[in-house]
This record gives C-alpha cells, structure tokens and sequence, in this order.
C-alpha cells in the first residue's frame, strides 16, 4: 500500500467514523423533535446521494447489507420478547402476523388497483411491500418510555412475525412473475414451506444453539456473544438452504434463547442489542443511497404514496388488523394504541428493492411509492405516537440507562436465582417485606433495585410496582413467584 492509498483509507475512514458518531448522537436529537432516528438517516443519505452523484452502490449489496442488518434486528428482537412472554400472547401475535398481513396486502392492492391504476400483479406487490411493520422506529419515538404489558409484546411480536411473512410472501409473487391459477398455487406452496421449515428450524436450532452455549464452555468471556451470532447466522443459511425461511427461523430462536439461562447472558444480551441499534443505522443509510429526490418530486409518485400511507393508517389497519385483535381481548386505549403505532420501517423499502433488482414493470415508480409511504408513516404517524400515547393513557415505565453495575461471578451455575420485576397490581406491590404471608417459606428475596438504586432489605421495605428484585427460592418455584410479582392479583372467590 503507497503512501497515498493509506492517506485515502484514513480519510475514508474518518468520515465513516464522523458518520457513525453523528448517527449515534441523532437520538439525542430524535428524542427532541420526536422524529425517530431512522427517519434521519434515510434523509441524510438520500441528501448525500444528490449533492455528491458520484456516491454508487449496487443493488445487490444493498440486499446483502440489509439482510445482515435485519438478522440482527430479529435476533434482538426476539430475545427482547423472549419464551414466557411469547408463550402468553402467542395467538394474537400469530393472528395479527399471518392474517393481518394478508388482509392489510390485499387491502393496499386494491386500492392500489383502483385508485393508481396499477395492474393487479404490481398493486399485489406494492401491497406487500407496505404491509410490515417496524416497532423499533416506535420505540425510537418513545424514547425511554417503554409500553408495559401484553400489548407492548403484541406491537413487538407482530413486526418480528410480520417482517418474514412479507419478505417469504414477495419473494413468491417475483418467482411466480404473474397472478394466474398456477402461480397462486405456486406462491402458498412457497410460503407454506418457507414459514413451516423456518420455525422448525428456528425452534430446533434455537435449543440446539440453548444447549451448545450451556455445555460448550469457551477460553474467553468475549467469545460467548460471538458464538451466540454465529449460531443465528447458521441457523439462517441451513433454514434458507432447506427452502425455509431464515429471518424467521432467527427471530424464534431468540425467542428460545431471550429469557433462558445460559453463562454470560448479560454480554450477550447486551451485545444483540448493540448489534440491532448498529443493524438499523446500517439498514437505513444503505437504503438511503437508493433513493432518487427527483423521483419522489414526481405527482404520480408523490400523491399515491400519501394516500396510501394515510389510508393504511386510518382505515386499513384499525379496520382489518383491529378485527384481528379482537380475540385478544386488550383493553380498548391498549387495543387503540397497537393499531396507530404500526409504523413503517426498513423492510417494505428492502421489499422495495427486491422489485427494482427484478426489473418488475414501473419499479421504479412504484419504489418511490414504497418511500413515500414509509416517509409518511415514520414522519407523520410516527411524530404524534407519543401524544397517542398519552391521551389513550396507554401502561408505559420508563427505562433509563443504567450504566454502572454491581455483580459477582460464580464458576456453577447458580440454583435457584429468581429475577422478577414487580408488575401493578400484582399480589406483592404495595405491600412491606415482613407482611408477604403468601411467598413460600423457604423463598428469600436478597436485592431489590428501585429506579436504577439499590434499596434496603429489610423487613419493612415496601415493594413497589417497577422494582426488580432477586429471590432465592428452589427453581420449582418460578411459576408460583411469577404470579406474586409479575401478574396481577386474583381477586379472591366470592363466597356462595
């Protein structure tokens, strides 16, 4: 390497260090405005792309990018909601991910068909493409706040669910290349394959992965979160191999692995979350670079794109995801809340892309439709979730950043450690230590952290809702513990 190539490198890699720093400190302004980050970054790499015409990047790496950037979203993503919190909301997640997703493709193509004059097989793709939706830009809005609760994991479960049915459900209409009898056939042959192998293998390979991080001690505490991201990388090539679908045989084997035990799961927590925030930043500037200003200026582009925006999120989406949620049984401000913060993210823009590499007729419009319509759902919609928030009064705790830890290390692993967070209204809240006649005898809560603060133990401590404490108790007892502290109480039985 000359002297002048190394002077290259270094300036090239200053100005993605000064890139980085910037978009890492754009939450900070995001929190302010209440425009999510992501918003940001595909603006600012839209922006660069027409000063400096020059800035290329292919098609193809594009998707690659992208695609390693949502494992790692997914991956976080299902570790956030981990295996109990699933298990509770499972229908409502599964109902809202398959049905809502077909209801709200078909929904968006008619319109698309009627009103944009789209044949049917593009309004079919276009519909497909703004059908997923993206709960780290609502989060992103919310900042600290966090949505409490069954429909927090609802919001989230439905995007980790939603993302590989789109993506499996527009791969198969582009192999398909038409909408006959035959290519019906072909596309639910696909997708039934894709979803059934993926969750095979993401059930299987996450328990496979579970297993190999418990017995398989490794040299070095860093290793541990490298293994972890290695066995989900694995997991997606063997599932799309098979013909199943990766991104979600990723996302359910976070799932198994999210509230398991396993030797240093705080690193590897702690690393899946790293690697999800640099994952978004990834994703959005990459597929800022595919977008042409010039394009959006354009009235057949423009205008569709915010009518179809506005009408997913007005009445598309109350109307046919609220049906499905129904069963649930939400609570009607929680129920609301859901059904408006169904933002758009990166993933219609990477289904976007799969249209423009497929050369689809009128791909091009239709992609600046895609933009416009996440533009509007992420700026528009995503700017008034907080007030929504609010006036629906909808559960939320704040989570602030917690940058000191105290802990010990222990060569076994330890029996019988119980981490609960005390929910309101459970059967322990508001009630001092000394007067919990309904914990088991030999439970002994040793810590209780209130507010990011370590608190007394002592036999008059009064526990309150959003405190996390640890029980020593036998591992037999966690269900019996999880409805004193993270459930809400039973009333007692009315006498006869």
């Amino acid at each position: 390497m000359t002297v002048t190539d190394t002077k290259q490198f270094a300036v090239l890699t200053l100005l993605v260090a000064v890139a980085g720093l910037l978009a890492v400190l754009s939450n900070r302004l995001s929190e302010r405005i209440r425009v999510p980050a992501p918003a940001l970054f595909l603006a600012a790499a839209a922006v660069a792309v027409r000063v400096a015409p020059d800035i290329e990047i292919q098609q193809r790496t594009v998707e690659r990018l992208v695609t390693l950037a949502l494992l790692c979203i997914l991956l976080d993503g299902g570790m956030h909601i981990g295996w109990s919190r699933f298990r509770e909301s499972v229908v409502p997640i599964t109902v809202v991910g398959l049905l809502g997703t077909f209801l709200t493709v078909a929904a968006a193509a008619l319109l698309a068909h009627v009103a944009f004059g789209l044949g049917w097989y593009v309004a079919l793709l276009l519909g497909t493409a703004v059908a997923p939706t993206d709960p780290a830009v609502v989060f992103s809005v919310l900042g600290k706040r966090e949505v409490a609760g069954r429909s927090g994991t609802i919001l989230e479960g439905e995007s980790g669910a939603n993302d590989p049915v789109g993506i499996a459900l527009m791969v198969g209409l582009i192999g398909a290349g038409s909408l006959d009898a035959g290519a019906f056939g072909h596309v639910a042959g696909e997708f039934v394959l894709q979803m059934t192998l993926g969750a095979a293998v993401g059930l299987l390979g996450g328990r496979a992965a579970l297993w190999f991080m418990r017995a398989v001690p490794l040299p070095s505490e860093g290793l541990y979160p490298l293994r972890t991201l290695a066995s989900a990388l694995a997991l997606f090539g063997g599932a799309t191999l098979l013909h199943g679908s990766g991104f979600l045989a990723v996302f359910i084997a976070g799932i198994v692995l999210g509230d398991a035990r396993a030797p240093y799961k705080r690193e590897i927590e702690r690393f899946a979350s790293a690697l999800a925030s640099l994952g978004e930043i990834v994703a959005f500037i990459v597929l800022g670079l595919t977008v042409d200003l010039g394009r959006l200026t354009h009235t057949d582009v423009w205008v569709p794109g915010l009518v179809l925006g506005a009408v997913l999120a007005v009445v598309i989406r109350p109307l046919f995801v609220g049906l499905c949620l129904l069963p649930a049984r939400l609570p009607a401000n929680e129920r609301s809340f859901v059904l408006f913060a169904g933002l758009k993210g990166a993933v219609p823009i990477l289904l976007g892309s799969f249209m423009l590499a497929a050369h689809v007729a009128d791909a091009e419009r239709v992609y600046g439709i895609v933009i416009v319509v996440v533009t509007f759902s992420v700026v528009v919609q995503g700017s008034l979730v907080p007030t929504a928030a609010r006036v629906l009064h909808v559960p939320m705790r704040t989570v602030e950043p917690e940058p000191w830890a105290l802990g010990v290390r222990l060569r076994d692993e330890p029996d019988g450690v119980h981490r609960l967070r005390i929910e309101p209204g459970s059967a322990v809240d508001g009630r001092a230590i000394e007067a919990l006649d309904n914990l088991p005898d030999d439970a002994w809560i040793s810590l209780v952290v209130r507010s990011g603060t370590l608190v007394p133990v002592r036999g008059e401590t009064t526990l309150r809702s959003g405190d996390e404490v640890l029980v020593l108790a036998d591992p037999a007892l966690r269900e019996e513990l999880a409805a004193l502290f993270e459930r809400p109480a039973q009333p007692p039985p009315t006498p006869d």
